[in-house]
């Protein structure tokens, strides 16, 4: 009996949780990959996301935060929590406040991964800064967005989405993402996190780089917070549409 309940709790699951604009909905190839090797798998919306009908105009990065840990919580185990592009920061405070007996690892998927009282915006800032002048003329987010007359959300023009997100994605995979992506609270983007050395930054870390991407090169993103291991894919910003394969089986390595 001992025996059998060992296995059953430690057993961990993949919780995936998305960046901005997206929802569970593009981890879809991935989810049939992973749970097709034997893992258990959690794509969460959260709140304003995908089926998740909340209101975006005042969610906070707490409230994403909750909605993780509450999801982490649920799981018999531990979890492994995987954020791409803003959900690092995200995934970053869930750990924080859910502890190292919960949470085996994180892993960065081509995402913002903070250290102490840094958020999106301030990551995304110091990144700027470090690329030559060169690059000042690429496609930023401002050209991509049309924010709400509050200025507190805004929506992606899907005319930009493919050249930011999906340039190597297949035309259905395009089609499908750009019908699906919702409006995005600033907010969570601009909320430093509060982490500490003792448990976020005792949580083993992993890092995928994709060498490709065009929202912004994280080159610099992935050795800013030690990681046990630093992984390239040369793909864009979404790998879970066009190199599914290749990411499943780093996410089945990291387990």
């Amino acid at each position: 009996m001992s025996t059998n309940v060992f296995s059953q709790t430690s057993d961990k699951t993949f919780i995936l949780v998305h960046g901005a604009w997206h929802g569970a909905w593009c981890w879809h190839k991935i989810v049939s990959l992973l749970e097709a090797k034997g893992h258990k798998v959690v794509a969460i919306d959260l709140p304003g996301h995908g089926n998740d009908t909340t209101n975006p105009t005042n969610i906070t990065l707490d409230d994403d935060v909750k909605k993780v840990v509450a999801v982490a919580n649920e799981q018999t185990g531990q979890v492994i929590l995987v954020g791409h592009s803003s959900g690092g920061v995200v995934i970053a405070q869930a750990a924080e406040e859910s502890g190292t007996d919960k949470i085996a690892a994180l892993v960065y998927l081509d995402a913002f991964i903070p250290k102490n009282g840094e958020s999106v915006f301030s990551l995304v800032e110091m990144v700027q800064k470090q690329l030559p002048p060169s690059a000042s003329n690429d496609l930023t987010i401002a050209d991509c967005i049309t924010p709400s007359e509050d200025k507190k959300t805004a929506v992606f023009k899907p005319e930009m989405a493919q050249q930011f997100f999906y340039d190597d994605c297949s035309a259905e995979d395009i089609e499908f993402a750009k019908a699906n992506l919702s409006r995005q609270a600033f907010a969570p983007l601009a909320m430093p996190v509060k982490v500490t050395d003792s448990i976020y930054g005792a949580i083993p870390k992993y890092y995928i780089l994709c060498t490709k991407s065009k929202d912004l090169d994280k080159t610099a993103l992935s050795t800013h917070v030690p990681c046990k291991k630093v992984y390239t894919l040369p793909s864009s910003h979404s790998p879970f549409f066009s190199m599914p394969e290749e990411l499943a089986a780093i996410l089945n390595e990291v387990y």
